[in-house]
């Protein structure tokens, strides 16, 4: 069976996320049913974001040639899926140690490699990313949703499940052919391949990737302790919930619209916006928690992440095809994973002793981002 390769992605991204939507939010739930202690599970659970960052640092790059990310995507799909059946057959320390960090190994580089496809399609045919991206962040409200719904009809075990259909789900969509497969570029039009030291030596380069990691970062505070906060504040549960989905509607009213809204825009001036955006919510999310100042402070989150996460999509875009690949894999393993990861650690210390005011310091992190920018013609050839 063919489908538009649009729809294709979109089928992608929607798989992915669905599937992204259960683990994230409710895997510690699962360990827990599985009887797991809570300072193992937090082994694990670190264990699997080693594992993640890995993956995306080490397996993406593999794929040089974008011809063959189609087929790089049905692999890496099919590893998941057989790591996510592993969960069933043990519940043992060592077991699910090697289990989580397998299927978080081979889940990680699809994000990547996605939008390296993404970027490898814009230059062939006609596409609005943000409408496809889009389907990701509706994806990742159903799956996690339909997920908190099913636990309490049918206990833990529906997580697992849950996973093992939705990862078989995307294995199977990315199975259907593309109507249009991603070409890769030729020597003559390519030259020879740089090497991974020389095209992070390239002032825009590390300057657009330090930028996305603190821009991206600076969300540490918010994912880890933006519930525990306000829930001090004298919020209720369901109040929370909604904030957060407020912040994923935003999201995705943002990519719906951005080719309307950024046609004209480049990465640099992207970047710009989002730093601002990043200064003012991190600091708004320091001075107040009066509802009004929240609802400001979660539709900016179309700005903090999503504005940045087109940036970056327009920046990575605009290079040669096996440099795609490399600067996805390495933006996808840093500015989402490993800075996040480390933002989160040092969030984690500074929360026990400033509460609110680690949100201060998230907005310092974003602070940078104005003044590193990459220059506007090393992105000029972007859309």
């Amino acid at each position: 069976m063919v489908l538009q390769s649009t729809r294709w992605l979109a089928l992608s991204y929607f798989t992915y996320f669905f599937s992204y939507g259960i683990f994230l939010p409710f895997w510690g739930v699962w360990l827990k049913g599985e009887g797991i202690a809570p300072e193992t599970i937090g082994i694990l659970l670190g264990a699997g974001l080693v594992a993640r960052f890995l993956g995306s640092l080490l397996i993406a790059p593999r794929v040089k040639d974008p011809s063959h990310l189609v087929t790089a995507l049905r692999l890496l799909a099919l590893l998941t899926l057989a790591f996510a059946v592993g969960f069933c057959f043990g519940n043992g320390w060592g077991w699910l140690m090697l289990v989580i960090a397998g299927f978080n190994l081979f889940f990680s580089p699809l994000v990547p490699l996605t939008d390296a496809l993404a970027a490898t399609w814009q230059k062939q045919i006609t596409m609005d990313y943000g409408r496809v991206r889009l389907w990701g962040s509706l994806a990742f409200v159903i799956g996690s949703a339909l997920t908190g719904q099913m636990v309490s009809v049918w206990g833990h075990n529906a997580i697992l499940y849950s996973l093992i259909l939705s990862v078989l789900a995307m294995l199977l969509g990315m199975m259907l052919k593309p109507s249009v497969m991603p070409q890769g570029e030729t020597r003559t039009q390519s030259g020879p391949d740089r090497s991974l030291r020389e095209m992070l030596k390239e002032g825009p380069v590390w300057r657009f990737l330090l930028c996305v990691t603190l821009l991206q970062g600076a969300h540490a505070g918010y994912y880890s302790f933006g519930s525990i906060y306000w829930q001090e504040a004298g919020y209720s549960a369901s109040t929370i919930g909604y904030l957060w989905s407020l912040g994923v509607v935003a999201e995705v009213i943002i990519f719906a619209s951005s080719n309307f809204l950024f046609r004209r825009w480049n990465a640099r001036n992207l970047l710009l916006l989002s730093a601002c955006c990043g200064v003012l919510r991190w600091s708004l999310m320091a001075y107040s928690t009066e509802l009004g100042w929240l609802l400001v402070i979660q539709i900016l989150h179309c700005g903090t992440f999503t504005v940045c996460h087109l940036a970056a999509m327009r920046f990575i875009a605009a290079r040669k095809g096996p440099e795609v690949i490399r600067l996805q894999a390495i933006y996808s393993a840093l500015a989402m994973g490993g800075g996040i990861a480390i933002m989160t650690v040092i969030a984690g210390f500074l929360f026990e002793h400033l509460q609110g005011g680690v949100f201060w310091v998230m907005a310092a992190v974003a602070l940078p981002a104005l003044f590193i920018r990459p220059p506007a013609v090393a992105v000029s050839g972007s859309r």
